[in-house]
């Protein structure tokens, strides 16, 4: 039973794709860009655990899933972002590609995760 944010595997999953970008992007020196896509990576794990939490006083679903949503669109932000990095030669094409593919799965286990809630949004016991 999930009794904590952590024990979600996309906040997981979110949490090793933060490392991975600030690791990749730690000696960029277009700190606007840099600032952007760790920003937006930041969000997915952040937005998760925030709809978590506020998630436990609520007695539906629905809140939870608004921030999924919005963890869903950062995801899809970094992904866009890694396209531009690969454009501009901050990062190798395959490297960018295995990152993108990262976000991709993430995107789909957090549609997944967030179709299930949809499904079983029913009240809570009090």
């Amino acid at each position: 039973m999930i009794q904590r944010y952590e024990d979600l595997i996309v906040w997981q999953l979110s949490r090793m794709l933060v490392i991975d970008v600030y690791k990749l992007f730690e000696k960029n020196r277009d700190f606007d860009f840099k600032s952007q896509i760790q920003r937006a990576s930041i969000s997915i794990m952040n937005n998760i655990a925030e709809g978590f939490e506020k998630g436990q006083i609520s007695k539906d679903n629905k809140q939870f899933i608004n921030f999924l949503n919005i963890s869903y669109g950062s995801c899809g932000e970094v992904k866009s972002m890694l396209y531009v990095a690969e454009d501009l030669k901050y990062v190798d094409e395959i490297i960018a590609k295995q990152l993108r593919d990262k976000c991709y799965s993430l995107s789909q286990k957090i549609l997944a995760f967030i179709k299930y809630l949809q499904k079983n949004d029913k009240p809570k016991q009090q």
